[in-house]
């Protein structure tokens, strides 16, 4: 019996784990049939495309001056000419990607730090969580694009610092979150048995707390990626980003605004670009927060998610 042990054990977390991976997944499928999930994916979608495959597809150099300054639409330049002459289409095409990339690691940056600090904060409790929660207020109290100006001033503007910046000052709402989360899970049976089987804690706040939030997890990447994608480009709009003549839709938008009545496509499509993502990963977002709290759920799908959550329960 004592040398079965281990194999059971094995054999349960890899069906709890199976669980939990279709218990998502179906939590994942029923946001997207939303209509909320189906807009939001879309919106998101279109333009992560157009950011990816953009600088592929692009018919001029971003950087090479072609005709006279905001030259209006034309059959060589479908969306004219910037302040310098360059070709407005191109660098769109080229200008996201880059922005996109460093939203998304600063994204996971703030989640990982975030999660981190909320679950250690309510698992240690006493003084490890008085500690970390009075960091978390003090980062609180810089507003977020205030706190990465900051370190950008003392440092100086270099990018792996705007994703480092950004990505600090999203940990602080993430463990908010979190922490009160971790809260009730930390207090379930399952928690205490592996508690008095010897597990070391920090496998268990990995390995079994960590997997039961999901559903904060997920609302906090898209919200965070949201903020990430608009302070992005308000650092690229106030000269913090990539510097000229490297294109980036902040930058666009900011170099080309004195052009608007000559040729205002130079500013409307990066700024309906940024405003198009932002609102498609927050409605996405939206859509799989209503999800998970059971409002845009089909009753089909509140019935095999619950049959789910109970098989994993036991």
């Amino acid at each position: 019996m004592a040398v079965n042990a281990p194999a059971n054990s094995s054999a349960a977390r890899s069906a709890t784990e199976g669980l939990r991976r279709r218990q998502w997944a179906s939590a994942l499928s029923a946001a997207i049939r939303t209509p909320r999930g189906a807009i939001g994916l879309t919106l998101t979608s279109v333009v992560v495309l157009i950011a990816a495959v953009g600088p592929l597809i692009a018919p001029y150099s971003p950087t090479q001056l072609m005709t006279v300054e905001f030259a209006k639409p034309s059959a060589q330049h479908l969306l004219g000419s910037d302040f310098l002459g360059r070709d407005v289409l191109s660098r769109v095409l080229n200008g996201g990607w880059l922005m996109l990339v460093m939203a998304i690691a600063a994204t996971a940056i703030g989640l990982a730090g975030g999660a981190a600090a909320g679950i250690s904060a309510a698992y240690f409790r006493g003084r490890s969580d008085g500690v970390i929660m009075r960091t978390v207020d003090v980062v609180l109290a810089f507003p977020q694009i205030v706190f990465a100006l900051l370190l950008l001033s003392i440092i100086g503007p270099k990018l792996w610092l705007i994703v480092i910046a950004v990505g600090i000052s999203h940990a602080p709402q993430v463990a908010r979150v979190l922490r009160s989360a971790t809260l009730d899970i930390s207090e379930r049976d399952y928690i205490k048995v592996v508690e008095l089987q010897g597990m070391p804690p920090a496998k268990v706040m990995l390995k079994e707390i960590l997997p039961n939030l999901v559903s904060p997890l997920m609302v906090e990447a898209g919200l965070r990626l949201t903020y990430s994608i608009v302070i992005m480009a308000g650092l690229s709009f106030l000269g913090f980003g990539q510097p000229p003549p490297a294109p980036s839709w902040g930058i666009m938008i900011n170099e080309n605004q004195v052009g608007l009545s000559l040729n205002p496509w130079a500013v409307i499509i990066p700024a309906a670009l940024i405003g198009l993502l932002t609102i498609g990963t927050n409605t996405f977002t939206d859509a799989i927060a209503r999800v998970a709290i059971g409002v845009d759920r089909r009753p089909e799908e509140s019935a095999l998610i619950s049959r789910l959550g109970q098989s994993e329960a036991q």
